[in-house]
């Protein structure tokens, strides 16, 4: 189903072809991470800490060097000390998070990596290196990291963001401030004044391909890394930081990737690899198992929240203050800032107080999840929207339209809105049937809405024009949500063509200019535009190859339906195919390259609509029915479109219910595997209904605005709310397990 603001009548923007990797995938010929086998290729096993936090005291390698088959061994002392070597904060817990020095600061931390002949002969190697440690007290929440008197993970780290600087080194990295108005004044405004506090607990993004590199070093001092990732540039950056060589070194090929949602933005195994390889003189191969990736691999942040907000009888907003904690695992860096900048976005309130605190814990690294930082936050501010409207007797929906923020509202961090398409969300799930559907016995239903602002930056891309007429899309944006497809359908709107005549390439580093991550809901917006210029310059080029032919300026020829054509039409029609098979007699081959900082970023917007139904007896909830609408800005491809709002749906539902890092009281995570973490299956699920809003962003040549990442944030909430209205318990901790409803359900029976 679609919203659409206006039909431009495009022929292959927004229809639904056949996806150019289905193939290969379905066959099973797509090469993923674990899947490059070279000549002579060694395995690798890493040596991670069974500690939350310990001092490294030594590393006994003496036995494993000698065991069969072992080829390499390295420890932090084969890496340089860029503490040491001038290196930048991020830089330096960068590669003190790759391979541990004097501290391990997490329960999987790298201490030491091997390289053999075969898998086992790897394994055993690493079990037989000896690391004697002294084990340190830890903290694994917000609460507990800000205590006075706590261990300190980092010993010179100062809160940044407080002025005068704090005479004392601490756990919280930095603080956030976004503030408008008069607090005060706003809540004295107020009718109905509500305040709430919300935790919510790490949780991993999920992807089924777990991380894996192989690389190849030469004896030139060059290495050639595949990988499974959503940058290889940035993979390129990273692991040449860590390496302390120059990036123009290493050559990255993107494989395909099974899943990422900012998971796999992160360096791990690539600098082990490459040094792995440099010692031992042949290629090596590392691939993290279910296990190490749930231990050592970035998931999202823990968090604690205090929202309060006023509003009048009338249903006008008068005030918001938030206070949020959110762990960063070991290293500084939790998405906190993305948190305060969306908090409380959607909405247009005169007055308010926004605080953030990045908090470091003896957790792994934190990584990106769809949307950072925002759903957690979301999820406390669409939960008292709901009290709110309860509370003074209005309509859900009409509350969050009566305060939404539109085209020239000032948002909250700061700038102030062009063309968005909220309120068209809103209505879309107001007008949908399931919005007024009969309910059952002990079902319930719930409404929130989710805002991401999405990213721009750096974007490459080169388009080539076959000798045949079809062409050829060269980009360095690795493809995990249905990227080429969009890239193909623009550049066969642009160039006049079939679809089915051009050929989309994710390029390894040394083939295409460079691009930023797939990440932020950015590629098909910045990358796409890329496409797009490239497009246009071929065809400006084909135009004046037409005039040459006909001895015409250039202004009389027009490019038309993927042909030149005469203005006055006194000559015939020239195809692309007619050109291209002459380009060498107009001028050589014909291709175009594009790069740009991409500007004018559209923010996006999603309202979503949840039923459930509570069993009392065992407190389990099951999801009956979904329905989200999102603005696409433009749909280029609807089915990705609508796979990615659905995605964010389904994973929010197990942020929402299930899932969840569980540690022991040493720090150590008890449920690292599939079986005791657990996602949603199809089974959990109902059918995800989804309403494609289409307002264009004015600033994109298509109207894009991103779609990957704003279907998480509202779910939590959503789902929330429905138990509220199901069960008559207000759930403030997530995951809102059975256990934990049941026995919210027996307090309130009491």
């Amino acid at each position: 189903m679609a919203v659409i603001e206006e039909n431009p009548g495009y022929k292959w923007v927004g229809t639904r072809p056949i996806r150019p990797d289905g193939l290969e995938k379905i066959t099973g010929k797509a090469q993923f991470g674990a899947d490059s086998i070279l000549p002579g290729m060694l395995y690798g096993s890493v040596v991670r800490s069974p500690h939350a936090h310990a001092r490294i005291l030594s590393i006994d390698m003496s036995v494993a060097k000698s065991m069969p088959g072992v080829k390499a061994v390295i420890t932090s002392a084969d890496f340089p000390d860029l503490a040491l070597n001038g290196g930048s904060a991020g830089d330096i817990d960068m590669s003190n998070n790759v391979m541990a020095r004097a501290k391990v600061l997490y329960e999987g931390h790298v201490v030491a990596a091997v390289a053999a002949n075969t898998r086992e002969q790897a394994k055993a190697a690493a079990d037989a290196v000896i690391v004697n440690y002294e084990v340190l007290p830890h903290v694994l929440t917000v609460d507990e990291a800000m205590a006075d008197n706590a261990p300190l993970l980092h010993d010179g780290m100062y809160t940044k963001g407080i002025d005068p600087k704090p005479e004392k080194p601490s756990n919280v990295a930095s603080r956030v401030v976004h503030e408008r108005g008069d607090l005060d004044k706003g809540f004295a405004e107020a009718d109905l004044v509500i305040e709430r506090e919300y935790t919510t607990k790490p949780v991993h993004q999920g992807y089924i391909e777990p991380h894996a590199a192989v690389a190849d070093a030469n004896s030139d001092g060059r290495a050639h890394i595949w990988c499974s990732s959503q940058g290889h540039f940035q993979m390129r950056a990273h692991t040449a930081t860590v390496l302390g060589v120059s990036p123009g070194t290493i050559k990255v090929t993107a494989a395909e990737i099974g899943g990422g949602f900012g998971g796999k933005t992160v360096v791990y195994l690539e600098p082990l690899a490459v040094r792995l390889s440099q010692r031992a003189g042949r290629p090596v191969k590392l691939v993290m198992d279910r296990d190490e990736v749930f231990r050592a691999s970035g998931p999202t942040s823990g968090t604690r929240i205090k929202v309060k907000m006023g509003v009048t009888n009338e249903g006008q907003l008068t005030a918001a203050d938030v206070w949020m904690g959110y762990e960063a695992g070991a290293f500084s860096g939790s998405p906190v800032g993305a948190a305060g900048m969306t908090v409380i976005a959607c909405y247009d309130i005169p007055n308010f107080f926004v605080e953030g605190f990045d908090v470091v814990v003896n957790k792994p690294r934190v990584a990106a999840y769809r949307a950072p930082g925002a759903p957690m936050a979301a999820f406390a501010v669409e939960t008292v929207m709901d009290e709110l409207a309860r509370g003074i007797n209005i309509d859900p929906i009409d509350l969050r339209l009566q305060n939404a923020v539109v085209e020239g509202t000032q948002a909250s961090y700061g700038p102030k809105f062009p063309r968005i398409g909220f309120v068209e969300t809103l209505e879309a799930i107001k007008n949908h049937p399931q919005y007024t559907a009969e309910l059952g016995p002990n079902q319930g239903r719930g409404v929130a809405a989710g805002f991401w602002f999405n990213a721009g930056m750096n974007s490459s891309a080169t388009v080539h024009i076959n000798e045949n007429g079809t062409a050829t899309v060269v980009v360095g944006s690795p493809d995990i949500g249905g990227s080429r497809q969009s890239m193909a359908l623009m550049a066969a709107e642009e160039l006049g063509i079939s679809y089915e005549n051009i050929k989309p390439v994710v390029a390894d580093t040394e083939t295409v200019g460079f691009n930023d991550v797939t990440g932020g809901s950015r590629v098909t917006l910045a990358t796409g535009a890329a496409v797009v210029d490239a497009c246009r310059v071929i065809t400006a080029d084909l135009r004046a190859r037409a005039a040459k032919t006909w001895d015409v300026e250039i202004d009389d020829v027009e490019w038309v339906d993927g042909q030149a054509q005469h203005v006055d039409g006194s000559q015939p029609p020239l195809s692309l195919a007619d050109l291209a098979g002459k380009s060498g007699r107009t001028g050589g081959p014909i291709s175009a390259t594009a790069s740009l900082n991409a500007r004018g970023v559209g923010a996006a917007f999603s309202t979503q609509l949840c039923d459930v139904e509570v069993d009392p007896e065992t407190g389990i909830t099951r999801v009956i029915r979904y329905v989200s609408a999102q603005d696409a800005g433009r749909a280029i491809s609807p089915a990705y479109v609508e796979g990615q709002m659905q995605g964010g749906v389904a994973q929010g539902i197990g942020w929402a219910l299930n899932e969840e890092y569980i540690h022991n009281s040493s720090g150590v995570m008890e449920n690292a595997s599939f079986l005791d973490y657990r996602i949603p299956v199809a089974s959990d699920l109902p059918m995800i209904d989804t309403v494609i809003v289409e307002v264009p962003n004015p600033a994109h040549p298509y109207g894009v605005r991103g779609v990957g990442e704003v279907g998480i944030v509202p779910p939590m909430a959503a789902v929330a709310n429905a138990i509220s209205d199901a069960a008559g318990v207000r759930m403030k901790d997530l995951p809102m397990s059975p256990v934990k409803l049941l026995e919210a359900l027996n307090e309130k029976g009491k």
